[in-house]
């Protein structure tokens, strides 16, 4: 049996017990050597003479627009899309050099993000002020949040995996359900292009302080009727020590490190024009070192291991040339072993959906969506009830009409032992200019209670409420953008009051457990820039963030009010350098907003530079504060 403080850090993410857990990175330096269109003559001798080497083949294919699928479930080009979104396109992913995703979200317009000392640890993402457990994680369209505690491990989930991750902002539960009321992340391997493209072999080797070590290495291509992508990567490092002597139960003064290996696929086949069949899959683990005391009866070099899975099979069928069919089976298994108290969770998740794309005319398209997915849920403290299933019906319908984008959608969820939920969502868009768009849009989102707080039995003085009703909020939002060749900019505007709002740990009564008691609003201004001036690049943004409790007026636990962001790129013959800034407020780590748990505001500076020794070879160089 696991002491409380440990059981809630695991099963729902609380980081009370570490004094400053979003300052968690140290000056490190890490170095990546890249090699690009090898032949096999050449890559024998690169590897033969530098043994570092990144060796790349990269067809060479022109620019095109960024096709989104995530918005609307169904591709448009990311010009035609309606709403706030952001697109981390391939080039991105390759030059992070985080073994997560962590450090590239909180560059990212609307996010903010915590872990409790290193890539290894318990961590999250705040969507527009919302909880981690509100926004939506999916691989390749298959929900991955762990559905015992609604959280995501993002230890296991290495960069260097994905070809796009796709960020939708604000209430999406009308489009994808439970889960998605501040947003949806979708991590996706699969391609956008059509057609035959060259085979594109990437990797890289790379090392650092505090023992870093990591490397990657993918593979795509396509023929007339294949195609196919593969990645690995395998990350290490002995960490260093994230606790202090105020850390009263966990505090030990060793180095925590972590071990990550992960590996992704997808093989398509076009077996007709607009018939394809394609299977995917996610395998990643993870060992986690952590702090558990330092008294003679603590656990010594705490560790725990954590497993992700996940696959699909899809079909898409053109029936015709004003329908298609779409059919995805999927299936996930999140599992977690903490080896220093015997604890283990385990969740699994069967999804199974039938979307139908109608074609009205060429400006207007309607989507039925039908959704059965079935979740089930095990650990080692036990649980009231193991398994429960979802069965969802939705419809969407997009029109462009000269100027004026319209995206309309309607859901209706019915999960097992709960009450059903409708929501939906009506967005506007209209074109001053060719450059200038201003857009409106009005959306509800819910979400369910999670295994732990609905069916956690008696233990520790907590008990789970299978009463515990959904949680519900409404959104509204204003968006400006401005695009143009060599100018991007946006600015949007955003509420969310949430009613019922999950009180995950209310000890009003005894035994303590989880309630509805709690409403909430969240205000907010994102603004963003990018400047293309020659062979210059200045990128600039800022979060504004008003997150209040409505019963106490205090701020919402983790949150900061401002968030500024810079980053400047000048690219030589042969030299890209490269500079970003970070500034995080200050936040609170306690409902009460007491002076105690006041976490200070910090700014982060991140230098890179590739320099391009020949034709074919690169070298990179970061330095992260």
């Amino acid at each position: 049996m696991l002491p409380p403080q440990r059981y809630h850090s695991l099963v729902k993410p609380d980081l009370s017990l570490f004094k400053h857990p979003l300052i968690f990175v140290r000056g490190r330096t890490l170095f990546r050597l890249i090699h690009m269109k090898f032949s096999p003559l050449k890559t024998a001798l690169a590897v033969a003479f530098f043994p570092a080497a990144v060796l790349a083949q990269e067809s060479s294919v022109p620019s095109l627009e960024p096709i989104v699928v995530t918005a609307s479930r169904t591709p448009q080009p990311i010009s035609n899309v309606i709403g706030d979104i952001t697109v981390i396109d391939s080039a991105q992913l390759k030059r992070e050099t985080s073994p997560t995703l962590l450090d590239l979200f909180a560059r990212t317009p609307g996010l903010q993000v915590y872990d409790s000392g290193g890539p290894q640890t318990v961590s999250g993402i705040y969507t527009r002020g919302a909880n981690p457990q509100a926004t939506l994680v999916m691989f390749n369209g298959l929900r991955i949040n762990d559905t015992t505690a609604g959280s995501t491990f993002w230890n296991l989930i290495n960069p260097a995996l994905f070809n796009r991750i796709e960020i939708i902002r604000g209430a999406a539960s009308g489009l994808y359900g439970s889960n998605a009321m501040g947003g949806v992340i979708n991590l996706m391997t699969t391609p956008t292009e059509t057609g035959p493209r060259d085979l594109s072999l990437i990797a890289n080797i790379g090392g650092g302080s505090n023992g870093t070590f990591r490397t990657n290495a993918a593979i795509s291509g396509a023929t007339e009727k294949f195609d196919y992508y593969l990645a690995g990567a395998y990350a290490t490092s002995e960490g260093f020590n994230a606790s202090n002597t105020k850390n009263t139960y966990v505090y030990n003064p060793d180095r925590d490190g972590y071990n990550q290996a992960s590996m992704t696929g997808s093989l398509g086949y076009t077996f007709a024009p607009g018939h394809r069949l394609g299977v995917n899959f996610l395998n990643a683990v993870s060992r986690n070192e952590f702090d558990a005391g330092n008294d003679p009866w603590s656990v010594q070099n705490a560790y725990g291991y954590s497993r992700q899975k996940a696959y699909s099979i899809t079909s898409n069928n053109q029936i015709s040339h004003w329908w298609e069919s779409v059919v995805q089976l999927s299936y996930g298994k999140l599992h977690s072993d903490d080896r220093a108290y015997g604890s283990t969770f385990d969740s699994r998740t069967n999804f199974y959906s039938w979307q139908n794309n109608f074609s009205l005319d060429e400006n207007q398209t309607l989507s039925v969506v039908y959704e059965h997915t079935k979740e089930r849920a095990f650990n080692s403290n036990g649980l009231t009830q193991q398994k429960r299933h979802t069965n969802s019906i939705a419809a969407l319908y997009k029109g462009d009409f000269d100027r004026h984008h319209i995206q309309a959608n309607i859901r209706r969820d019915k999960v097992s032992g709960v009450k059903g939920s409708t929501t939906g969502g009506l967005t506007y868009a209209f074109d001053m200019t060719p450059e200038f768009q201003i857009g409106a849009g009005y959306s509800t989102g819910f979400r369910v209670g999670t295994f732990a707080d609905m069916f956690s039995p008696l233990a520790w003085g907590f008990q789970g409420n299978p009463d515990l009703l959904p949680e519900k909020s409404r959104h509204v939002e204003l968006n400006l953008r401005y695009n143009s060749n060599d100018t991007q900019a946006s600015l949007t505007l955003f509420q969310t009051k949430y009613k019922d709002l999950i009180n995950a740990y209310d000890c009003s009564t005894y035994p303590c457990s989880t309630s509805n008691v709690d409403k909430a609003t969240i205000r907010g201004l994102s603004v963003d820039a990018s400047q293309r001036l020659g062979y210059t690049t200045l990128s600039l943004g800022a979060d504004f963030l008003n997150a209040k409790d409505d019963s106490t007026g205090k701020r919402l636990v983790r949150r900061a009010n401002q968030i500024y962001r810079a980053s400047i790129s000048h690219e030589f013959e042969r030299i890209n350098l490269a500079a970003d800034y970070l500034f995080v407020g200050h936040r609170y780590d306690d409902a009460s907003n007491t002076k105690e748990k006041r976490l200070g505001g910090y700014g982060l500076v991140n230098l890179r530079t590739d320099y391009k020794v020949a034709k074919n070879f690169q070298i990179q160089a970061s330095v992260n504060n």
